[in-house]
């Protein structure tokens, strides 16, 4: 009988499309305004590094957020994510209109959330993904839980993990050894 990290690791052999929350995934969740309003938001390095090798592998990545800040778009612009779909609060809707852009089935799809509201995307996706700090109702429903918060390189963990899986993760760390 296979283990659950083998299973985990079947599913994410199969991944075209990994849709990552922001708010608690690519970040640490907290939010940060100046004295006239403006948001801000911190990145990790890492996750960003992380999600660049894995689309040189060929595995499309996208964004689903409740809410909307120019920092996040910035960020993923920096990032080359083509697929930002910020503001939806009703995460199927944007998921629906990923789905028309790319093509690529939810048999094919992983999501990474940290919140309730990111609960209607994890339950449709074949590799359902929390982050270690993620609400304990996402944890439960999930395939896999990080072993990193949100914000602090989770995202780096996932872009391993679909990388390893798929046997790409070797020939992108060719690329940095002597």
């Amino acid at each position: 009988m296979a283990s659950g990290m083998e299973k985990v690791l079947t599913r994410a052999k199969q991944i075209k499309l990994v849709i990552f929350d922001v708010d608690g995934v690519l970040t640490d969740g907290r939010l940060y305004f100046d004295p006239q309003g403006r948001e801000f938001k911190g990145f990790h390095a890492r996750d960003g590094h992380g999600l660049k090798l894995l689309q040189r592998t060929g595995v499309e990545t996208a964004v689903i957020s409740g809410r909307k800040s120019p920092s996040v778009a910035l960020r993923m612009e920096s990032l080359g994510i083509r697929h930002v779909y910020q503001g939806y609060e009703n995460k199927l809707e944007a998921l629906k209109k990923l789905q028309q852009a790319t093509a690529i089935a939810l048999e094919h799809t992983a999501c990474v959330g940290d919140d309730i509201l990111d609960l209607p995307l994890l339950s449709r996706v074949h590799l359902a993904i929390a982050v270690q700090d993620a609400h304990f109702a996402v944890k439960q429903r999930v395939h896999w839980v990080t072993e990193t918060p949100g914000g602090f390189g989770a995202a780096r963990e996932v872009c391993d993990l679909i990388m390893q899986a798929q046997q790409t993760f070797d020939n992108m760390l060719k690329q940095y050894l002597p």
